[in-house]
């Protein structure tokens, strides 16, 4: 098994490239999926964030508001390590389980893990290649602002996170997807064939 991961910026398009990788016959998994389910209620990484964090970041049925939570975070780098602190273990458990079974059930097949934040926390070790999706600073900013952000709320998540331009130093692969999906779709073709086979000849 060839174990990959997938990183890049908010709104680089990273999660249509994980799908296009998927389509392709990729095993893939999400890790904003994963942090979702962890903070869903009766989880305890619900219940350590919410302790920490307060009443105010949850909503009527008790699931915690992301845009509140979101709010407080970006703004503030100590109090996003917090929650960093409190959420990635937990993730990383449940990362290391999905390569884990693809290992045992697919033993020659390529392993995806999507994490925006890999790069940072130095994650990207563990795998035997990472790609990069990549755009201009100013179509992240396009698209954030179509997500209905703020100038501020936009300024204070690019902030959050490496340069796009310095987590392509990290990459075995950058696929840019600043042009049209056509353009995305033919450039991850090519990294899949690439990938396909140090697959099947580890």
């Amino acid at each position: 098994m060839l174990s990959v991961g997938l990183t890049g910026g908010i709104a680089s398009g990273k999660s249509t490239v994980a799908g296009m990788f998927r389509e392709l016959g990729a095993h893939v998994v999400d890790s904003d999926e994963i942090t979702h389910e962890l903070l869903e209620p009766g989880q305890a990484v619900h219940r350590a964030v919410v302790g920490e964090f307060g009443d105010r970041i949850v909503l009527p049925d008790g699931r915690i508001d992301r845009r509140v939570l979101g709010a407080i975070v970006f703004g503030d780098s100590a109090r996003r390590d917090v929650l960093n602190g409190l959420v990635h273990p937990g993730v990383a458990e449940r990362q290391e389980a999905f390569l884990r079974r693809v290992q045992i059930e697919h033993p020659d097949g390529v392993a995806i893990v999507d994490a925006a934040l890999m790069i940072e926390t130095g994650s990207y070790r563990r795998y035997d290649r990472v790609v990069v999706v990549s755009c201009p600073v100013a179509e992240q900013r396009r698209r954030l602002e179509a997500r209905g952000l703020t100038e501020a709320g936009i300024d204070a998540r690019i902030a959050s996170q490496m340069p796009l331009s310095e987590k392509a130093r990290y990459a075995d692969y950058v696929i840019d997807n600043s042009g049209n999906l056509d353009e995305t779709r033919l450039r991850v073709r090519d990294v899949w064939t690439e990938l396909r086979g140090l697959a099947v000849s580890a």
